[in-house]
């Protein structure tokens, strides 16, 4: 956009004056960074009011992006960026006497998610905006995100992250867009014109209204579109004639029950309440989406038979499931279409991303709770299963095994893969292994059946966010060395690997790394008093806390490295600062005392004169997209060492080998498309494949009770989680002793731990020569371009959404 520095400080004088009636002298950080927060929103709605129209008014096909999640960050810098803007702006504050970076502070990560789910639909949508793509986000307004985590006595703590608090600058309410979801009440049947008519009666209303967040293309002048929907009472504000009568509680039930819909990500689904409360979440906002995107659709005076060749819906995940009943729900009860029409037109629109190998991970439903609280959706569910399994039924004969294997409904539960398989046109994997193992294993039934219907398409990440943005060093060393074409064109990004040898370039390169690592060290003594050594490798395990992850891995290594120190005070090493950030779900006891098992381990080594200039451990307490765009920079290490098979495909891998970090994996999920694009002499890789830990899965043979027995190094780190060697009672990491001996150790920790120590001990020679370890890095930031987010969403384009 043209905007120049006088412009902008008039401009954004004016809005503190007729946002707060302050000027510059009076108003308070937050009050500064709302005011320019609403300017920058100003300045992109005439673009976004001209891609709207543009889209109505064209025949252009519209991509419709449903997931339950949208982990977008910190939008400011992102939207100065995009817009172009950001050296003006920074140099105007600065003439007003404000810091950018002070205002940057100020704003609060949106709570729309958790983890790689939730970011790699962000990511989507920024390169859809700024490839010009006619695409759009559909999803919840959590008025509380996952939770804040703070670690207290080494022990996760969860407090509300009430990221609302201020409200949010970059949001739209539109009221008169909002629509009714229905749920509960009973379904009826009756006879019109011939035709079976559904009567949905008795059921409770709830008001979705949307607020949508403009998404800024870079430098295009396309301004895209993320709706979030919000549950509200329709209606009265409350029961008026009970809160008269004195019964308080009844008054405010209704109110209270609504908004809980989409009062918090992830309801806890120990309890029913809490499962309830999941799919209450999930047919909110698809029904409240589709509703939309059909207004939308009218408006351009199509017949509803061609809603297929103007609207692609992408459902991410199993989540947005129920958006196959619910097309066919609006088309049969609303359009008054057939069966057979409303199927085609339905199956044309849809497609499915499948985010996950683990069976136990597949969404399913109870058949009682699906069908009391969506009881329109439950007869429609149940007929497309009939139909289902008769075609089944024609086409494998009285093959039971095989369509009570592949039926939607079946032991009691409503099956949302197999809804979406069966209800999409297309079905992808994320990584190759990853496509792979669910065509000719997880999937193989469907796959034989819908031959065709099964593709890959492998994450990726926006460069904008997690290049640019995150590390403008490397950003400038990067233009200073193959100029600006990769902003546009990632895949361009290889020509950085001519500088691989260049001495100069790994000069810069290293002095690069070691400021931002530099920079992090801050944090970190600021934050939590403890001094790590900038010149110590930096190895990084930031992800969500899971057992196939394998941080129990990564830490029982950390344990043994101590060890070995204690006995050898000569042992050389290069210095090491293993750093952790991770949440862990509140129910998940596991990774929870894995978190304090880690936190134990940097209570005994940073304060132990020994070891403290040679290991220290860190956990940087509440993971997130900022803390994130902090830590990545400044990895040397990136570790990416699941259980392999378990990782659909990952995305943190490709953040780290994008800020010139040195991958330490297993051969799974888009690892191996690391490998393949860096060079295995680029990579380090260890442990168990895919093949064998699905075979020890299928035929049994791993028995971690004999690796204990058998190996002395590994039985010491076993005990001494229970023997008193951490200062804790013997009891209190009894659950990971469990989880390795007692329960066979299920994602094979022992199994590959002299593999990874091996693999760590590589490193270690490795990065003693400094200029071999700038060479692997350079090629890994060079080959990063292949996992630009803008690919992916080409192929999506081009092979799925045919946009």
């Amino acid at each position: 956009m043209n905007l120049n520095k006088e412009r902008f400080k008039e401009d954004y004088q004016r809005k503190l004056v007729s946002l707060f009636a302050e000027d510059i002298k009076e108003a308070s950080k937050l009050h500064k960074f709302i005011a320019l927060g609403e300017l920058i929103k100003e300045y992109s709605f005439e673009n976004w009011l001209r891609t709207n129209k543009n889209y109505i008014n064209s025949d252009r096909k519209q991509v419709y992006y449903f997931s339950m999640e949208f982990l977008i960050g910190r939008l400011l810098e992102n939207n100065l960026i995009n817009l172009g803007i950001r050296d003006i702006v920074k140099v105007g504050l600065e003439d007003l006497g404000i810091s950018l970076e002070e205002l940057e502070m100020e704003e609060k990560d949106a709570g729309l998610g958790n983890g790689g789910l939730g970011r790699l639909a962000a990511c989507f949508l920024d390169s859809m905006a700024t490839l010009g793509i006619a695409g759009h986000g559909n999803g919840i307004r959590y008025k509380y995100g996952l939770f804040e985590q703070k670690i207290v006595n080494g022990y996760q703590v969860e407090v509300p992250d009430n990221w609302l608090k201020d409200g949010y600058v970059w949001e739209v309410r539109r009221r008169d867009k909002a629509c009714i979801v229905k749920f509960g009440g009973n379904v009826r049947f009756t006879e019109e014109d011939g035709k079976l008519k559904a009567i949905h009666e008795n059921y409770e209303s709830v008001l979705a209204v949307p607020y949508d967040i403009p998404v800024i293309g870079y430098r295009n002048e396309v301004v895209n579109t993320l709706r979030l929907w919000s549950a509200e009472i329709f209606g009265a504000e409350f029961d008026f004639s009970s809160f008269s009568m004195g019964d308080y509680q009844r008054a405010m039930e209704y109110k209270y029950n609504v908004e809980s819909i989409t009062s918090v990500l992830y309801p806890d689904d120990r309890t029913e309440k809490g499962r309830l409360l999941r799919l209450k979440q999930e047919y909110f906002f698809v029904s409240a989406g589709i509703q939309s995107i059909i207004r939308t659709f009218k408006k351009k005076g199509k017949p509803i038979t061609e809603l297929y060749k103007y609207v692609a819906i992408q459902i991410n995940d199993t989540h947005p499931a129920l958006a196959v009943p619910e097309l066919m729900r609006i088309l049969i009860d609303e359009e008054n279409l057939p069966w057979e029409t409303a199927w085609d037109i339905t199956v044309k629109t849809i497609a499915y991303t499948n985010h996950t190998i683990m069976a136990e991970a597949l969404e399913k439903w109870p058949i009682d709770m699906f069908k009391g609280l969506l009881p329109r959706i439950w007869t429609i569910v149940e007929e497309i299963n009939r139909r289902f399994c008769m075609e089944l039924l024609e086409k494998y004969g009285q093959d039971w095994n095989r369509i009570s294997k592949m039926s939607i409904i079946g032991d009691g539960y409503v099956k949302m893969a197999h809804l979406a398989i069966v209800g999409s046109h297309s079905v992808n994997g994320v990584a190759e292994l990853h496509t792979k193992i669910l065509k000719e294993q997880e999937l193989k039934l469907f796959n034989e059946h819908f031959q065709g219907r099964f593709n890959n398409k492998t994450n990726g990440i926006t460069h904008r966010r997690w290049l640019i943005e995150a590390n403008p060093r490397l950003t400038n060393l990067l233009i200073e060395t193959i100029g600006d074409r990769w902003i546009k064109k990632p895949e361009e990004l290889i020509e950085f690997k001519k500088f691989a040898k260049d001495g100069a370039a790994r000069d810069k390169f290293y002095k690069i790394k070691q400021q931002n690592k530099i920079d992090l060290a801050k944090y970190i003594k600021n934050k939590y008093d403890i001094d790590v050594d900038p010149e110590s490798i930096f190895d990084i395990q930031a992800k969500r806390l899971h057992g196939y992850k394998r941080q129990l891995l990564n830490a029982l290594y950390i344990l043994d490295l101590y060890n070995r120190l204690k006995e050898d005070k000569n042992l050389e090493i290069s210095p090491r600062t293993f750093i952790f950030s991770a949440k862990a779900f509140p129910g998940y006891t596991l990774a929870k005392e894995i978190i304090k098992f880690i936190n134990t381990l940097a209570q005994k080594i940073n304060y132990d004169e020994d070891v403290k200039d040679k290991i220290k451990v860190i956990f940087l307490e509440n993971y997130g997209v900022t803390l994130a765009e902090r830590i990545i920079p400044c990895a040397n290490v990136s570790q990416q060492i699941s259980t392999a098979s378990k990782e659909a495909s990952g995305t943190g891998n490709m953040k780290f080998m994008m800020n010139g970090a040195i991958t330490l994996g297993t051969l799974d999920g888009a690892n191996i498309e690391i490998k393949d694009a860096v060079g295995e002499e680029n990579i380090i890789i260890f442990g168990l494949t895919s093949d064998e830990v699905i075979n020890y899965y299928k035929n049994g043979g791993y028995n971690s009770k004999e690796i204990y027995s058998s190996n002395a190094r590994i039985k010491r780190l076993v005990d001494q989680l229970t023997n008193g060697f951490l200062n804790v009672p013997p009891t209190e990491f009894l659950n990971i002793y469990n989880h390795l001996i007692t329960y066979n150790d299920e994602f094979f920790v022992l199994k590959d731990f002299e593999s990874y120590a091996n693999a760590q001990e590589r490193i270690d020679k490795l990065y003693r020569d400094k200029g071999k370890w700038n060479e692997m890095a350079i090629i890994n930031v060079a080959a990063s371009g292949r996992f630009s987010s803008d690919n992916t969403i080409i192929k999506y384009a081009r092979e799925i959404w045919n946009v």
